[in-house]
This record gives structure tokens, sequence and C-alpha cells, in this order.
């Protein structure tokens, strides 16, 4: 018989054939169904005209199986077992999930958030996969939607619909400069700002829009290296008095590691608001919903503690 040929078929009817072995009564069967005894009567007759068998035989007030009405009970004991298993709402255990994930990011949440996130994540779910892949903006819902990418950590660049969102938080944009730096003990200016050379880091984040909007009515500042990654910024400290203009938790970062002085900017700029966005293909997954709430508990207090002055 064809897949199309058992569409057809009305396979509830197996079910009550399964009822009626196990109940050997029309009236008991009628009761586990939520039937009325007629209408039991006449599934056992449709069961009859589908699989071409009498089925049972009656013995005083109980229904004896044919051969075939048990050989088929047997075979149906696999299928309906999984069927159960599949339409009976389980409870998610992360530890025991092998599924796998597909997350973009920036530059920042790259190298600045999920390292310090991803630990507890596989603490709880240590046979997850992940694979993490750069945030593409201008294409945000076709990443989410066709290109098979599960979540996104970033900010809104434009018009975010159909995607879900969760806020983040916040991340503010500092400098960095050497110990030996001429503003390294003392208040840097905007006039210092537009006078040393840069480095820009995070580029994904869009640091470098907001901050040349911020700064457009004065004169270009010297951009000697712009880049994703803040090593190749850090190996130019020694040769120019460089003022490095990244994301606050990578300067935070930074200047412990590598004994660096943390600047604020000396002008406002834009807020650049985090958020988490999946597509609704994603909605209703249960470690998809697992993994979305893991990364905004974890990711929340490290924005709001970046925040605090």
């Amino acid at each position: 018989m064809e897949l199309e040929a058992i569409y057809r078929q009305d396979l509830s009817l197996l079910i009550a054939l399964q009822v009626l072995v196990e109940e050997r009564s029309v009236t008991r069967a009628a009761k586990r169904l939520h039937l009325s005894q007629s209408a039991t009567s006449r599934i056992l007759g449709r069961l009859r005209q589908m699989l071409d068998d009498p089925l049972f035989s009656r013995v005083g007030q109980q229904l004896v199986p044919t051969q075939y009405a048990l050989d088929c009970y047997r075979k149906l004991q696999g299928p309906t077992s999984e069927l159960l298993t599949l339409l009976t709402p389980s409870a998610f255990v992360p530890s025991q999930c092998r599924q796998a994930f597909t997350l973009a990011a920036t530059d920042f949440a790259i190298q600045g958030l999920l390292p310090f996130i991803l630990p507890e994540i596989y603490r709880q779910a240590p046979h997850i996969r992940l694979n993490i892949l750069p945030v593409q903006h201008q294409t945000l819902t076709e990443q989410l939607s066709v290109q098979g990418v599960d979540m996104a950590i970033c900010r809104a660049l434009g018009q975010a619909s159909p995607l879900s969102s969760t806020p983040l938080g916040r991340v503010g944009v500092s400098c960095l400069v050497s110990s030996d730096h001429p503003v390294a003990d003392r208040t840097m200016t905007l006039r210092d700002y537009l006078h040393y050379p840069h480095a820009t880091i995070a580029i994904s984040d869009g640091v470098k829009a907001i901050v040349d909007a911020a700064i457009a009515q004065h004169p270009p500042r010297h951009e000697c290296l712009r880049t994703a990654h803040l090593d190749s910024a850090l190996a130019l400290l020694a040769i120019h008095p460089l003022i490095i203009t990244l994301p606050e938790g990578l300067a935070e970062m930074a200047a412990a590691r590598h004994r660096l002085r943390v600047k604020p900017l000396p002008f406002d700029i834009a807020a650049l608001n985090y958020s988490l966005f999946w597509h609704s293909r994603c909605e209703l997954d249960k470690a998809q919903a697992w993994l979305r709430g893991m990364i905004t508990d974890l990711i929340r207090p490290m924005l709001a503690q970046q925040a605090q002055p």
C-alpha cells in the first residue's frame, strides 16, 4: 500500500482495535473510548471491512479475537507507543539535549559576552553543539528565517519585523590608551580625541558609525586601524600613541589584562541597545526556548553591571 493510500484510511480505527482486543467487550471498549455502545459496534463493523477479517467471535458475553486480530494487535504495539511518546508533552532536560544550534553575534558579543556565558550553558547542557557566526545586520531576517540561524545577539538596525526579540541591555563605548599615553593620567578632552591616532574595534556593532555621527561637525580623526579584533590594535600600542575606541565590556577586560587605562568618550553618542532576536520558526521548540532563556538571564546582569558608573 502506498503512503497516500494509508492517508485515506481512518487510522483511529486501529486504536479502537487495540482497545477491543484488550477489553474483549464492546461495552468496556466503548467506555474507554468515550463512545456509546452502538457507536463502538459500528467501529467494529468498519474495522472488519477495512481489514477484511471478522476479527472477533462472540462466546457468551465475551469477544474472542481471531489470530489475525491478535497479529494486528502485536504489530501495533510499537507504532502506537511511539505515537504516545510523540503526542505526550515532555519536560525539557538540558543535560540530555544533543541538539545543534546556530547563533549569529556581533564582534563585541563574540569577544566580550559569549566567552563568559558559554561555560554555564555547557555545564547545564554538555552535549549540545553551537555554531557561532558573524551577524549580518542588513539581512538579519534572512539569516534567521531561510539561512538556518536560530538566534542573534545584536542591536536592531532598521525594521526587525517579523522577528521576535527580547532586550538584553545597553552597550556603552569607551576608549583604551597605554599607561604612557599623554592622556593616561588626565581627563581626555574632545581635542585630545581628535588629535591622536585611532583604532576602532567591533565594526559589526556599528561603533564607528555612531562615533562618527557624534563628531561629524569636527575635522575627521586619523583612524589608522579598523578591525573586528582587539589584539590587532593592542599590537600597535608600542608604536603609536593610539586611542582605541571599542565597546565598554571589551575595554574593561583588556585594561585588566594588559595594564591599560580606560577613558570615557569626551562626547555623548547614541545608545547601543542590544537584544536577542529569533524567528517564529523557533518559537515553540523547547530546546530553543531554553537556550534563549539562558542567554538572556546570563547577559542581562553583565550588561547592567557594565552600565553602572
